[in-house]
């Protein structure tokens, strides 16, 4: 039996702090979209996805800045990029956050997998950002 070939792209996820730059559209997410169409044009079963990656210290950093809170900064930029993203023609088929209930559910499932499979490793890391914050 011959089974249909199927495509899943995905681009990198911006962080939801901050409007985002002519460099990532260049770097991420026209490079992609232009593929996607080409896979379309070709009548080729595709899905594009991404979304606001909500997590991370660049959040919080960007919220202290603005005398304000992570969520408040991620509902203000992840409604900027989804814009952005939409009025510069990007094909998006999702376009979502990591914050939704169906991203953890999804990420636990695949981190899950991995670990069940043997192909996670536990290590400790200092992290850069705790001991400048430290030293501020």
């Amino acid at each position: 039996m011959n089974t249909p070939k199927r495509y899943l792209i995905t681009s990198a996820l911006p962080y939801a702090n901050g409007p985002k730059h002519i460099g990532h559209l260049a770097g991420a997410y026209l490079p992609a979209d232009i593929y996607v169409r080409y896979l379309r044009a070709q009548k080729k079963d595709v899905v594009y996805v991404c979304g606001s990656d909500e997590h991370g210290a660049a959040i919080t950093i960007q919220a202290m800045k603005e005398n304000s809170t992570p969520l408040a900064i991620v509902d203000k930029y992840h409604a900027m990029l989804k814009s952005n993203m939409a009025d510069l023609g990007i094909s998006f088929d999702i376009y979502h956050r990591t914050s939704s209930p169906i991203h953890h559910e999804t990420a636990q499932e695949f981190f899950t997998a991995l670990n069940d499979k043997g192909e996670l490793r536990k290590r400790k890391q200092n992290n850069i950002m705790m001991r400048m914050q430290k030293h501020s």
